[in-house]
């Protein structure tokens, strides 16, 4: 049994302020992350820690800092960590109530970081907003901009709404007229969309950051235009009593060579200034083998990547990237190399992880043979993650058969909502954990058989191998293929609530994500992102700073 070190609060909060690479992971559910958890820490849920591993944490040297809800999570993620080749792995000493007890502050909620730092660039740089009522008013008197940058209505001036959200984000629920360009999109497609100095653009997303980074965006890029936030975002809009449309479809049109150069001049020129660096392609070659962590991300639309990217880079949207670097990057001090295709995504995504403490440079030009993307993910940018352990495999043909015959019991491992999503007919869900819990089986009905599944059979094979040593006269099988082979097989999946096994901790429901929100939530999460440039300065390991003109 390894015993791993104990690493103090204040040392890690050193290596935060001075930039030397550690991850620290916080290992719980992340329903329980999002309850509070430091500024830097990385949801890491131990359940889903093999599957994640390689590709956020591509350098098996990086330092490594763990911590859960005691001391038995915690140390569980640490043993699974060296064996998966990390060799510089430590506890939190004392865990969160060290952290507290040391004067560490905790981050309510996900994304912190970029929620954090959105707020301080609102404060700094003065992004202009309105409330709802306000664009409300303009739309009602204004005049409507379509997809294509044609007026529609009849009025006094121009609008356009552009939504910076992920599109799927914006076809759950929109402002009304709203079209989806999604973060990094702006500065490269706004210009199609508002070619007449005189359209008022007024950039939304679901609450404030990505609306405060999209507006600020457009204003560093030099836009002529009167560029407005909607103060809250959909909440906000939802809370005025207005209504939302769903299930739009409107999206930026293809923009010209002419209107690509110009935005990637401006894009530069913001990068340029917040000390951006460029990388040649032997610069880039060079790279590897580096003793640092090296993220590369390809920031153009999750489309564009699919149609073909530079090998070795994963797609991150860049304003996705900006709003979620605790998810893409979770080793901080690491290096973040970008690329694009010469728009100018990539230069003003990177200009906003510059200012976000990030040491980032942006690939140049790709080479001629670009890659074509790999269907299943290969071509991921970080080292492969390990084979899944030599477990035994139930084929779907068969497991179909066990069912009918109530000859097995099928337990889905993968996050409750792909769960909710679609799964195996007659499987039950529960937390990975929860499997050695005797009763479980019990409940299933079924003592002597148990298929594990998860989307593609990956995870479940290890909590099969982990089951295995441990499940008495009960045999252990892991779905082949996972439910996307169940699927692939030509058998249906159902959708909606089936049996849960565990309360449904594994994810946090964010209260600017789908409908239903209560509107108290709503506002507690509005005042929560007021209060976040306070807990900055008590916070003290950021390192944030803000372009002002």
């Amino acid at each position: 049994m390894p015993i791993f070190p104990a690493i103090p609060p204040a040392a890690v909060r050193s290596a935060l302020r001075t930039r030397t690479e550690i991850a620290l992971l916080d290992v719980r559910q992340e329903s329980r992350f999002a309850q509070g958890h430091p500024l830097f820490a990385a949801s890491f849920p131990v359940a889903h820690l093999e599957a994640q591993a390689a590709e956020r944490l591509p350098r098996r040297t990086v330092p490594v800092v763990v911590y859960g809800d005691g001391d038995g999570d915690a140390a569980a993620a640490a043993r699974r960590l060296r064996e998966l080749g990390y060799t510089e792995v430590s506890l939190l000493a004392d865990g969160l109530a060290g952290w507290t007890a040391d004067g560490g502050e905790l981050f309510e909620d996900v994304n912190a970081p970029s929620k954090a730092f959105g707020e301080l660039v609102a404060e700094t740089a003065g992004t202009p907003s309105l409330p709802a009522d306000k664009v409300a008013t303009l739309l009602r008197h204004g005049t409507e901009v379509t997809a294509y940058g044609n007026a529609v209505s009849g009025g006094t001036a121009p609008v356009v709404v552009v939504d910076a959200r992920r599109f799927d984000e914006y076809a759950t629920m929109s402002i009304p007229t709203a079209i989806s360009v999604p973060g990094a999109e702006l500065a490269l497609r706004v210009r199609a969309l508002a070619p007449d100095r005189a359209t008022t653009v007024v950039v939304n997303c679901a609450g404030r950051t990505r609306s405060i980074i999209g507006t600020q965006s457009l204003i560093n890029a030099g836009l002529p235009n009167r560029i407005v936030a909607l103060r809250n975002g959909t909440i906000g809009w939802t809370l005025a009593g207005l209504d939302l449309e769903h299930g739009q479809a409107r999206r930026a049109p293809d923009v010209s060579p002419e209107t690509a150069r110009q935005a990637a001049a401006a894009g530069w020129a913001v990068a340029d200034r917040a000390g951006v660096r460029r990388l040649a392609d032997r610069e880039l070659r060079s790279l590897d083998g580096a003793s640092r962590t090296i993220y590369r991300f390809d920031v153009r639309t999750p489309e564009e990547y699919q149609n073909g990217h530079r090998s070795g880079f994963r797609s991150a949207p860049g304003g996705q990237l900006v709003q979620e670097t605790d998810w893409y990057a979770p080793v901080r001090g690491a290096l973040i190399v970008l690329a694009d295709d010469g728009g100018g995504r990539a230069a003003m995504t990177a200009s906003w992880l510059a200012q976000m403490g990030w040491d980032v440079a942006v690939a140049e030009a790709p080479p001629a043979d670009t890659a074509a993307a790999d269907s299943d993910g290969a071509d991921s940018g970080g080292a492969g993650r390990p084979p899944a352990p030599d477990v035994p495999l139930a084929e779907p043909a068969a497991v179909a058969d066990w069912l009918r015959a109530g000859q097995a019991g099928v337990v889905d491992l993968d996050t409750s909502r792909r769960f909710l999503a679609g799964h195996v007919p007659g499987a039950a869900w529960a937390l990975r954990a929860d499997l050695s819990r005797p009763e479980l089986l019990d409940r299933l009905g079924r003592t002597d058989r148990l298929v594990v599944t998860s989307s593609d059979g990956y995870l479940a094979a290890w909590a099969a191998a982990d089951l295995s040593a441990a499940a008495g006269r009960t045999q252990v099988l892991a779905l082949a293929g996972g439910t996307q082979g169940w699927a692939g097989s030509g058998r249906p999946l159902e959708s909606g609530q089936g049996e849960m096994l565990s309360p449904a901790l594994d994810v946090y429901r964010r209260p600017y994500e789908g409908t239903g929100i209560d509107p108290d939530v709503m506002q507690a999460y509005l005042d929560w992102e007021y209060g976040l440039v306070a807990q900055l300065g008590r916070d003290g390991t950021h390192g944030f700073w803000v372009l002002t003109r």
